[in-house]
């Protein structure tokens, strides 16, 4: 059975003993049942008095919400008042309180059959005349780490929303102690106490005509206290109780229009589909979620954890934030390798061929770029404001402005210094000749320029690389990056060494083997990179020292 079923059951077992129980049951046969349903909130059995089977009189047991269950009952105000207490206490306690109740039905003879499916069409009295039997209440804490989840759901900028069909007050002791509703909320707003826990029955009394969220529809369609309402819950809502499968999307849909939010929901029964289907990722359960719940969903989770929903976020954010990394990388080298053709427009010698241009793309930027993939995540990345999906571009101006017009540049300048700085190089270019006009030793000089300026910027990407595994954290403290960038690295390094010195390759390339001095020269660029970048960096990280955590709610869980 339910673990609910099961859990009542040992409870009996425990307060009477199991042979008991077992003999209780087989007096009392079951003939009958009408099953829980989100609407009525009880369920209902029907037993016969006696074993025998010409029994004809029978009995009936009710159990389900105590709100529900109690207006059933032909119970006294004193004892209504004591049942109220102890539902208050228990309840308080973030514990799930079932009332027990009972009838007899006398008259009805044997094998009557019993049929219906609710109240209203039952062929024997259900409404009324129970007595009150008691209540059992279920401890079902939070597992493990669920308040460790919230909280790094929090940090990274996101909210977490209770849905639940349990009482307000379970609800909300619950949600108190993992954290959903702040331990430090004020208390002086008044609208957000009002709003703090809300239930089904406020939501139905406000679905909008049209079930339009939009605010304008719904102030057109409703009123003004209609679409205020939702403001609020939007705003300041952390826990929704004694909801219906149906109200979720409602919920869903506020959240998406009123808010802007990008919404994901969590559910597991097949009423849950329509929610799971309308937010922008539906997350299904994979041990108990049915199967209609995972087909309309996004994700599965194997585990049931919402561990697991902040271990998805936090790879979902490594997967963007390496793609934009390897995006950066790759652009940086682009105003180098093509400032050399509009050089020559202006009679500055050839810096670089095109097959050199290729060698760089294909030899030691594609392989770099793919490496990012196994970066590992920075200490901050969850505790920045989520990207949003349509707002925020993957390349926006700050990755060209950092490529193009930062690294871009101080490669630049690099690459023309070492260029510059090779024997006979300003000479040639000062002459004003045509390339078809040099002389052999020119041609040769020119080849060793094109080399100087192809090794240094070579060494630019490398630092380009090693600056662009992280946002804001130095790259001091770690003396290589994720293990494929570093053999990356290290084969980008050996083939330009081979392009350099390898007479094969210097044929091919036009390239001349540089001296110890010419190489080292090469290294300037690499160590101002690396400088600039660090004293960047370190600027960032006092800057953001003295700033508050972000906290924009730009994704609601």
């Amino acid at each position: 059975g339910s673990p609910t079923e099961v859990a009542i059951v040992l409870g009996c077992q425990q307060a009477a003993s199991r042979e008991q129980t077992e003999r209780w049951r087989q007096a009392h046969p079951q003939v009958f049942e009408i099953p829980f349903n989100s609407s009525s909130k009880w369920m209902l059995t029907v037993h016969q008095a006696a074993a025998t089977p010409d029994c004809g009189d029978y009995f009936v047991v009710l159990k389900g919400a105590p709100e529900r269950v109690l207006d059933m009952c032909d119970i006294h105000v004193d004892m209504r008042a004591r049942a109220d207490a102890s539902l208050r206490q228990l309840m308080g306690q973030g514990k799930r309180v079932l009332c027990f109740a009972e009838k007899r039905l006398a008259g009805f003879g044997p094998r009557y059959a019993f049929a219906g499916a609710s109240a209203a069409d039952a062929n024997f009295p259900v409404a009324g005349d129970f007595e009150f039997r008691g209540l059992v209440a279920l401890e079902d804490p939070p597992k493990d780490g669920a308040a460790d989840a919230v909280a790094k759901i929090a940090r990274a900028g996101a909210r977490t929303v209770m849905v639940t069909g349990d009482h307000p007050a379970t609800a909300e002791a619950i949600a108190l102690r993992i954290g959903v509703i702040p331990a430090s909320a004020p208390s002086g707003d008044v609208a957000a106490a009002q709003y703090r826990v809300i239930t089904g029955a406020q939501l139905e009394a406000h679905l909008p005509p049209s079930d339009s969220f939009d605010p304008q529809s719904l102030e057109r369609e409703g009123s003004p206290e209609l679409a205020e309402f939702w403001r609020r819950c939007v705003e300041h809502t952390c826990v929704f109780a004694r909801v219906s499968p149906m109200h979720k999307r409602s919920i869903v849909r506020a959240y998406q229009h009123i808010g802007g939010y990008v919404v994901a929901m969590t559910g597991d029964g097949v009423n849950d589909a329509p929610a799971l289907k309308e937010a922008e990722v539906g997350i299904a359960m994979g041990v108990r979620g049915t199967e209609v719940a995972k087909e309309a969903s996004d994700i599965v989770i194997l585990d049931d954890d919402l561990q697991s929903v902040v271990a998805g976020m936090e790879q979902g954010r490594l997967c963007s934030e390496n793609l934009r990394k390897s995006i950066m990388y790759t652009l940086c080298s682009k105003l180098p390798q093509v400032l050399p053709t509009f050089a020559e427009l202006v009679g500055i010698p050839s810096a670089l061929t095109a097959a050199q241009v290729l060698l760089i793309d294909i030899g030691t930027d594609i392989w770099t770029a793919i490496a990012f993939a196994w970066q590992p995540a920075e200490g901050e990345l969850m505790r920045r404001a989520p990207r949003h999906p349509k707002r925020d571009r993957m390349v926006d101006g700050g990755v060209l402005l950092y490529s193009y017009g930062y690294i871009g540049v101080i490669q630049s300048i690099a690459c023309w210094a070492v260029f510059f700085s090779m024997p006979r190089m300003y000479s040639i270019f000062a002459a004003g000749r045509h390339p078809s006009e040099y002389s052999v030793t020119e041609v040769e000089a020119d080849y060793t320029g094109m080399t100087s300026y192809y090794w240094t910027l070579v060494l630019g990407q490398v630092g380009a690389a090693m600056a662009a595994t992280t946002t804001k954290q130095s790259t001091l403290g770690r003396w290589a990056p994720n293990r494929w960038l570093t053999i990356c690295i290290v084969l980008e390094l050996l083939l330009a060494f081979a392009v350099v010195f390898w007479s094969p390759f210097e044929g091919l390339f036009k390239t001349r083997a540089l001296t110890v001095g010419q190489l080292s020269a090469g290294l300037g660029g690499f160590i101002a990179l690396g400088v600039v970048e660090e004293l960047r960096k370190l600027y960032l990280r006092r800057s953001d020292a003295g700033k508050p955590d972000e906290t924009l709610e730009g994704e609601v869980h």
